[in-house]
């Protein structure tokens, strides 16, 4: 699918701003702030989410179906001023239809008979808290596809999680991190995206939702690099972001 050109917010259409929340007018308004920058995607094609789903055996969650038909992704970056030179700080992905692609089965190296994520993957229920949902497995038991690279910080990812004796059509959002360990986010896209979008696309704002936290290099960079953004109720410089029951 054919990408435009990075468009600024002064230029941006107004369905466009729609589809941020009105973050982007936030962040232009915000003192410290600049680049705001939003990569304008054509609508996914019908065929194209009727031919992943095929091809997966699986049928996507109506919320994320209708934001593909809308646009084939999403891509947002922010920077901040320091020194009066531009660091970028916030981005806010979500992969195209055409990138939705699954986990669990590649190799993790390019070696003979290298191990894939699945082999690697940590078995142990973390925590072992009973009011979490069952955590996703990176083998046949669960389907799952990578919605945001997250910077290589970890993964967000789709998850089935009932694949027989056929794939349940209910999904959820997870968070898997560099130890490979899983932490659930919501029950629906639609609600992750709002998570994305009112968290800013701070660096490794997913770690909140682990029990052990955003790292110290990021709260440093964070604080280093502090403006006084804020969206309901969330002030960037407190590091904390928003969280979500749905």
């Amino acid at each position: 699918m054919e990408e435009k050109a990075s468009h600024s917010i002064n230029n941006i259409k107004p369905y466009l701003d729609k589809l941020t929340l009105g973050v982007t007018r936030l962040l232009e308004a915000s003192p410290g702030v600049t680049e705001v920058m939003f990569v304008e995607k054509e609508p996914a094609e019908r065929h194209a989410i009727v031919s992943w789903e095929q091809k997966n055996a699986c049928v996507l969650p109506e919320d994320l179906k209708s934001f593909y038909l809308m646009t084939d992704g999403f891509h947002m970056t922010w920077s901040v001023k320091v020194d009066d030179h531009p660091v970028p700080l916030g981005s806010m992905t979500i992969n195209s239809i055409s990138r939705l692609n699954r986990l669990g089965s590649s190799s993790v190296y390019t070696l003979p008979n290298a191990p894939t994520l699945a082999d690697l993957e940590d078995t142990d229920e973390e925590g072992g808290d009973s009011d979490q949902p069952e955590k996703p497995h990176l083998d046949s038991r669960s389907l799952i596809f990578e919605l945001d690279p997250c910077g290589g910080n970890g993964r967000v990812c789709l998850v089935y999680k009932n694949t027989k004796p056929v794939v349940a059509p209910d999904s959820e959002i997870w968070f898997l991190d560099q130890a490979l360990y899983w932490h659930f986010l919501t029950k629906s896209f639609t609600a992750y995206y709002r998570l994305l979008i009112t968290n800013l696309g701070l660096p490794q704002w997913q770690y909140a939702f682990t029990s052990y936290g955003i790292s110290p290099q990021a709260k440093v960079r964070e604080s280093a690099t502090a403006c006084p953004v804020t969206s309901q109720g969330f002030t960037l410089s407190a590091g904390k972001p928003l969280s979500s029951k749905t």
